[in-house]
């Protein structure tokens, strides 16, 4: 017999290579790509706001007297790093995300509506509020998302991951937990789901926020080399 275990294998990495390019072919786009190369053609955040969210992660989420000095070999090997820093876990969760909010929404909406009659007055405008303030957090919060990951910027990652740990996750935490407004079992599923997403956006964003500022510094300091 033939021994087939080359053929095996050349397949083999070709089929993983295929399936690889499927899965990031799903959530990042042809137009993605090029926005990668190219920048999106969106509007960025003011200068000023900018610099405030790329001082707060550099030395509030990530402490640089930690950082250890690069090496002469470290710089020459990071010279050439062209890696990509976008995180595929991150924009899946933002991909299913967006299709998941415009239920939510609905759902929440047409709960509101039917109890809103039997809530307590000062709950009524809580509750309309919050709901105001959540979907225009989420429509800033997933703007943010992706142009922060995509286009592997600091400061959107930044204001990103803010809005989802300071505002979105203890709002979606209050319509959870608070009996008092009388949670239909159809709202606490969909509050679930998306407290699900915004944690997991939370936890994958922290550490590609991380990532992004350690290529960063380390591009710093290659240039200092110059």
């Amino acid at each position: 017999m033939r021994d087939l275990s080359g053929t095996r294998d050349f397949f083999g990495r070709q089929g993983n290579e295929s399936s690889a390019r499927c899965l990031c072919s799903l959530f990042f786009s042809p137009g993605d790509v090029c926005a990668r190369q190219r920048g999106f053609h969106t509007m960025d955040l003011p200068e000023t706001i900018r610099k405030r969210l790329e001082d707060f992660s550099r030395n509030v989420l990530f402490d640089q007297s930690r950082t250890q000095p690069l090496s002469k070999e470290h710089d020459t090997f990071l010279a050439h790093d062209k890696r990509v820093l976008s995180s595929l876990h991150l924009q899946m969760s933002l991909f299913f995300n967006m299709w998941f909010f415009p239920l939510w929404w609905i759902s929440e909406t047409v709960m509101l509506h039917l109890k809103y009659p039997a809530l307590p007055e000062y709950y009524k405008f809580i509750l309309v509020t919050v709901l105001i303030l959540m979907t225009l957090i989420e429509a800033i919060r997933l703007y943010l998302g992706y142009a922060g990951n995509l286009q592997e910027k600091v400061a959107e990652l930044a204001g990103f991951w803010l809005l989802s740990i300071l505002l979105q996750f203890p709002l979606i935490l209050f319509q959870l937990f608070n009996e008092a407004i009388l949670i239909q079992p159809l709202e606490r599923g969909i509050h679930i789901v998306l407290a699900i997403f915004i944690l997991t956006q939370a936890l994958s964003g922290f550490v590609a926020l991380r990532d992004m500022v350690k290529h960063t510094e380390s591009q710093f300091h290659l240039r200092q080399f110059d």
